[in-house]
């Protein structure tokens, strides 16, 4: 059964300087999210897209990595900068068949063991689901954007997206729940903040139906 609930979020935006006699700062910027009870919210995707085209291009060469252990993909979610390439090594002692049927990237990589040599490139923004043709219960979510300022909250609700350039930035918050688009506030980060800013916003969300299972051992359990 699908119900309706509602969490809010704290945004604090901090001005940190990057040197005393330098001419450029940083911001940084900080994030609870938490339910209509106070309770934190986990796995919500924080982002922040610069006013200024150039900043938002800003390159993210990292590995990203999409683990598979215990027959569980980890992480949950993961946010990605646009043409990002994603390995998928499975660390099981089963093979998995890992795809996706989402618009955004279509892809499957059959029944393995060990690392696939190719990464999954995600050359267009958007949401993509991932699953297991083997392992029904299996499931994760793959975030792509075109900025690279971003963070996911953890059990406590919380991030922290840092070395954000002086500007103004449309503050996004995505989770898998939510029942509408990522909402958005804007906030003018800049170097003579002298406190920290607060807003807070509401987003509707709908009950997530996620099957959940206790971690099993190497030998019996789920296969």
């Amino acid at each position: 059964m699908w119900s309706k609930k509602q969490f809010w979020v704290l945004i604090v935006l901090t001005i940190l300087l990057t040197g005393a006699s330098s001419a450029s700062f940083s911001g940084v910027l900080e994030v609870t999210v938490r339910d209509e009870k106070g309770r934190p919210i986990k796995d919500a995707v924080v982002y922040a897209v610069a006013k200024d085209d150039a900043v938002s291009k800003t390159s993210t060469d990292v590995r990203t990595i999409i683990d598979q252990i215990d027959k569980e993909f980890i992480p949950y979610v993961i946010p990605v900068k646009v043409g990002t390439a994603v390995y998928f090594p499975n660390h099981d002692q089963t093979r998995h068949h890992v795809y996706s049927f989402s618009q955004t990237k279509k892809f499957e990589i059959p029944l393995y063991i060990g690392t696939p040599s190719n990464p999954v490139i995600f050359d267009k923004p958007g949401v993509v689901v991932l699953g297991c043709n083997i392992h029904d219960w299996m499931s994760a979510y793959v975030f792509i954007l075109e900025t690279p300022f971003y963070a996911v909250t953890g059990a406590d609700g919380k991030v922290k997206i840092g070395n954000l350039p002086s500007g103004e930035y449309d503050v996004q918050i995505w989770h898998s729940g939510m029942k509408t688009k990522p909402q958005s506030i804007k906030k003018q980060i800049t170097t003579t903040e002298e406190s920290p800013e607060e807003a807070i916003f509401t987003i509707n969300q709908i009950k997530i139906l996620r099957q959940w299972r206790a971690p099993t051992a190497s030998v019996g359990g789920y296969r």
